[in-house]
């Protein structure tokens, strides 16, 4: 869909719109102002338009105004993929080869694992500042720890960010002896104590909107949401929202979680539950006790879902007393699957964590417990999908997008396309009609634009490919076609070969009877790994 295209579709909707878009200001459609929301560790099933039954009417509400992709693709954790995001690349080009790291590690230095955003590439706010755009941000940045690095760099005129990728939700203590650093326009800042930090994040972003002057032009905000990642924590008001709700335990959960994608279409009434992870233990092998504080996890969780829905709600119903609401182009997606991790037991954070936080069943969700949701609610959280983040199996790398607003014609859809998060960055390009540099590395995402005109519409073929490594786990996709490796160390053979078309729970490998379409997807990995610049263990 080309520009001339676009902006008639945006202005038949402006057209057909009624007394409650009187307030927008049509003139300016062409350049329509961009919210971009990220939830972090929002699991595939745990938004209502997915099935799920935690309570979240404001982004549901967003997906039936807009498109809901059923098949996007992030990184397989946080760091990784926002770098994809801002940079419309892969996150070796971006120079997040790993989760961003401080200085002083084996990789310092080395192209693509510099550990913040590299001059390579250009990245989504500084080019929208070109092109008209004021810049504002709020939450997790995790894109470089030291001050020369914060996002004002990057091209946002207005952030409070969090520097890391994780912390207590109340106050600045981390998960290691640096503790939580908060920055705001790229200077130190101390984090309002006692104050919840969705709550803080979205009070930002207002203000910065309240500033915003109706002759500044457009505007670009990236709301990077550190909810429901980890420590599960909650205002005391929210403790108690899902008493109960999850004492079904986290086998049954999977299975009811995987019949609702079947009943809301994201997923085909002949789609497989995949078998079960043999690793986990089986609920009803847990005691007493055991069932009570995993049960209490996953009500923690759902409570920060909520919690999260409820300030998106009051972000978006902001855009609407402000009159910005209907030149407002909106997307909301989670940063990768959900989370199964327990660094409170195990890592190299354990030893701090237990230390300096209380996990005993009174305390947990408040200021002091450090909780997280653990394999088996992740793995029910994932559902149609093995594994969960970290891992390159599709449940660490699919998770929802919406997207809703100018130029988006059809509502309530579902898009089954197969999309990626390096795609984002050069569809709001061509929406805001920036230029992208020529003196920086091209992006290699695609346009969605095609999609917001037909739901149905494919922007990947078969001549496509997509590359990610990242701890030793790796994965090209070509078409319905996937190389994989699930466990390190690192080594080729140990690449499993999937058609997800067939087999998108990934239970079959088809090394043996496609030897030579693994040959060939082997060797195009070699090749694509060097352009992007992964370097493999055994070459450090």
């Amino acid at each position: 869909m080309n520009i001339r295209l676009l902006k008639h579709a945006w202005l038949m909707i402006a057209l057909a719109c009624t007394a409650d878009c009187a307030s927008a200001d049509i003139a300016t459609a062409a350049q329509p102002n961009i919210v971009l929301i990220v939830a972090d560790d929002l699991g595939y099933t745990d938004i209502g338009v997915f099935g799920s039954d935690i309570k979240t009417p404001n982004i549901d509400e967003l997906a039936n105004q807009g498109i809901t992709f059923t098949n996007f693709h992030t990184a397989s954790s946080c760091a990784p993929t926002r770098a994809m995001l801002l940079s419309g690349n892969n996150n070796h080009i971006a120079g997040i080869g790993r989760q961003s790291i401080r200085r002083g590690r084996i990789t310092e230095g080395l192209a693509g694992y510099e550990g913040h955003l590299s001059d390579r590439v250009a990245f989504l706010p500084e080019v929208l500042r070109t092109a008209g755009y004021k810049t504002y941000m709020a939450g997790k940045w995790h894109l470089g720890y030291e001050r020369e690095y914060a996002p004002s760099k990057y091209g946002f005129d207005r952030s409070f960010n969090l520097n890391g990728g994780a912390g207590n939700h109340f106050d600045e203590t981390g998960i290691d002896a640096h503790g939580s650093e908060y920055y705001e326009d790229g200077q130190r800042v101390p984090y309002p104590v006692g104050r919840y930090t969705t709550s803080v994040y979205t009070e930002k972003l207002i203000q910065y909107l309240d500033e915003h002057g109706d002759d500044e032009g457009p505007f670009f905000i990236y709301a990077a949401y550190t909810s429901p990642h980890w420590p599960l924590q909650v205002p005391d008001e929210d403790l108690n929202l899902y008493d109960g709700h999850f004492d079904m335990g986290y086998d049954n959960y999977r299975e009811l979680r995987f019949r609702a994608l079947k009943r809301s279409g994201v997923i085909g009434t002949g789609a497989q539950l995949p078998p079960r992870n043999p690793a986990l233990r089986e609920w009803n092998d847990l005691n007493v006790d055991e069932e009570r504080r995993e049960a209490r996890k996953m009500e923690l969780y759902a409570a920060m879902v909520e919690n999260l829905d409820r300030h998106i709600g009051q972000l978006v119903s902001h855009l609407r007393s402000s009159g910005r609401y209907d030149n407002t182009l909106i997307l909301f997606m989670s940063d990768n699957g959900a989370d199964g991790n327990d660094f409170y037991q195990t890592g190299r954070f354990s030893e701090f964590l237990q230390a300096n936080y209380n996990i005993d069943f009174e305390n947990m969700g408040r200021a002091g417990s450090f909780i997280t949701t653990g394999p088996g609610w992740a793995e029910a959280s994932s559902a149609a999908h093995r594994l969960y983040k970290g891992f390159t199996t599709q449940g660490g790398i699919a998770a929802p997008l919406i997207i809703a607003g100018p130029g988006v014609v059809h509502r309530g859809a579902l898009s089954g396309s197969y999309i990626t998060v390096s795609d984002i960055a050069p569809s709001l390009l061509s929406v805001a009609e920036a230029t992208y540099p020529k003196s920086r590395r091209p992006m290699i995402g695609k346009s969605l634009l095609p999609l917001f005109s037909d739901a149905l519409a494919e922007i990947y073929d078969e001549s496509d490919y997509t590359i990610f490594f990242q701890h030793n786990r790796a994965y090209l996709r070509v078409g319905d076609w996937k190389l994989m490796n699930v466990e390190g160390p690192f080594d080729e053979s140990k690449f499993g070969l999937y058609n997800l078309k067939n087999d998108p729970a990934e239970t079959t490998d088809l090394s043996l009877t496609n030897p030579d379409k693994r040959r060939e997807l082997i060797a195009l990995w070699r090749l694509k790994r060097r352009e992007m610049g992964i370097v493999l263990p055994e070459d450090l």
